[in-house]
């Protein structure tokens, strides 16, 4: 059994709903594709394990309903489309034609995968030299020890 499931366009806020079925193992939207997921359109079968994500053009990808509540949000509630004309006059564009990108939960080995590359650890090599700068040990003592240049100015 399918389910109508809606997300948000993340470069303009335009809605679209698409039908899923029960289990949804969504990760984000993001405007973006993340790196080593493979991106399918929604007309094509994105439940299996073909696909890890769906690609939409915000307003243009067919198979999905763009704007389902129509018009009950952002500057629709003002009655307008946007453009100063009511909202009973048909709306000449929907969306924003920007591609954004319906990622899934990924797991290998089962446990789940993170998008994000991890961050190497470096470690520098430990330098034989002093960590500081070198200077003057100090002024020489009553016995004239322990001095840095000898009592001369340089």
């Amino acid at each position: 059994m399918s389910y109508p499931v809606t997300y948000y366009c993340p470069h303009c806020g335009t809605l679209v709903e698409l039908e899923r079925d029960g289990y949804l193992a969504d990760k984000s939207v993001t405007p973006y594709p993340l790196e080593g997921w493979t991106y399918v359109d929604p007309t094509a079968p994105f439940e299996g394990d073909d696909a890890d994500g769906v690609r939409f053009v915000c307003g243009e990808s067919d198979g999905v309903d763009w704007d389902p509540h129509d018009g009950v949000r952002g500057s629709d509630l003002s009655g307008t489309n946007g453009e100063g004309e009511t909202g009973d006059e048909p709306r000449d564009a929907l969306g924003c034609g920007e591609p954004f990108y319906l990622s899934f939960v990924r797991y290998e080995e089962g446990r789940e995968i993170d998008p994000r590359a991890e961050s190497e650890l470096v470690e520098i090599d430990p330098d034989p030299r002093p960590s500081g700068p070198r200077g003057p040990s100090g002024p020489p003592g009553p016995d004239g020890a322990g001095g840095g240049s000898g009592g001369g100015f340089w």
